[in-house]
């Protein structure tokens, strides 16, 4: 039986592997870079993470690298105080049947890197640019940028924002740019204002402008997060930039927020891009994943935990169909693009109503996230975090 073949390997290449490997296919995953590894720092993981990682194989390891907080706290960045609380505590947990944590990228990579090796049926190869595809009836050539040629059972495209296969299933150009800018830096605890130490994923939102922060890495880091609606016109990755200009941006704040900011070191932004929802992911033997076929804003924190639940009902579904692989990616096409659409535009919804309005629009924002409590929070919740494919 030829390998099914995965194009990329971040997290939710390898999670492919992992998935497609235990539905029994041998798989080879083609990495463009030099060698594996994950760019950025923290991740969010709500309850249907846990699920996938579980349904993985890989359930434990996640659980040592994860840091499991208190709670989800949205915060006033112009008044200062609590706008929201939602307990993660023991009553979320039963609810969800699974808790919410933070973690490390690379270090859940690299729990996702070590079962892929340490899975005979997976091969990992690096310096494999993926530039396209061809396929028949009975196969397809994934032809790489080198002009190699790997022939596979199937591909799967998980090569991100700007997929190259997507080029191919989809052909609908460029992502769209959605004017905001975010800054990520690491700062270590010590440097946290200690008052300000919380056990929990907190989000500072303001006009045009919001701050996340959590613990990362055991304690040893605060991953902190800010971000603009600063009209950005074009697609920014990873670029440097000095601490003044992300100060600058946030004056109108309140001083504890603005004391965060100024811990923050060594910033590099990035202009925030996704694409609108299609109804089709597949093209015979090819299928999109993650962020290939539902790239998305990051207001939800649900950006790798979409992948990893593709992963899992990918590979569910080629076991349920293992001589038709066509017929099973047009399965988990069906299966998966509603509940990735819906994640997908209430990002857009949420980074304009609730995270950056001003005025009247962020009163009755505060008046209506207080009123609830944390079982109607929990039930506002439940498609997400209850949802998803399990083992």
């Amino acid at each position: 039986m030829m390998p099914i073949v995965v194009a990329g390997g971040g997290i939710g290449g390898l999670a492919t592997a992992l998935s497609l490997a235990r539905a029994g296919r041998r798989v080879v995953v083609l990495e463009r870079a030099g060698a594996f590894g994950e760019i950025g720092a923290g991740i969010q993981l709500g309850p249907n993470a846990f699920h996938a990682f579980d349904a993985l194989g890989v359930g434990e390891a996640a659980r040592r690298m994860a840091v499991y907080i208190d709670a989800l706290r949205m915060m006033d960045a112009v008044a200062g105080d609590e706008i929201a609380h939602i307990p993660l505590d023991a009553p979320f947990r039963a609810r969800f049947g699974n808790p919410y944590a933070v973690v490390h990228r690379g270090d859940l990579h690299g729990v996702l890197l070590q079962a892929c090796r340490d899975a005979a049926a997976i091969e990992l190869r690096t310096h494999s640019d993926v530039a396209g595809y061809a396929q028949d009836a009975a196969a397809v050539d994934v032809v790489m940028a080198s002009g190699e040629r790997v022939r596979g059972a199937a591909l799967v495209g998980a090569d991100g924002l700007w997929s190259r296969v997507r080029e191919q299933v989809v052909a609908d150009g460029a992502p769209r740019v959605s004017g905001h800018t975010t800054y990520r830096s690491v700062i270590p605890t010590a440097q946290m204002p200690e008052s300000l130490r919380w056990n929990a994923a907190t989000l500072w939102a303001g006009p045009k402008v919001h701050v996340v922060h959590y613990p990362l890495s055991r304690w040893k880091l605060f991953n902190l997060v800010v971000t603009v609606d600063n009209a950005a016109p074009a697609p920014v990755a990873g670029k440097p930039v000095t601490a003044d200009e992300v100060q600058r941006q946030f004056r109108h704040t309140h001083e504890r927020v603005q004391s965060i900011i100024a811990h923050g070191t060594d910033w590099k932004a990035w202009v925030l891009c996704d694409r609108e929802p299609v109804l089709r992911w597949h093209d015979g033997r090819v299928v999109l994943l993650g962020d290939a076929a539902h790239p998305m804003l990051q207001y939800m924190a649900q950006g790798a935990c979409m992948a990893l639940e593709d992963a899992v009902c990918l590979g569910q579904c080629v076991a349920a169909m293992p001589d038709d692989v066509a017929a099973a990616f047009a399965r988990y096409n069906d299966e998966r693009v509603l509940r990735a659409t819906r994640v997908q535009l209430q990002s857009r919804e949420i980074g304009r109503h609730v995270y950056h309005p001003d005025g009247a629009h962020a009163a009755l924002r505060n008046s209506l996230m207080r009123a609830k409590d944390a079982t109607a929070w929990y039930d506002t919740l439940a498609w997400l975090y209850g949802g998803g494919p399990r083992a």
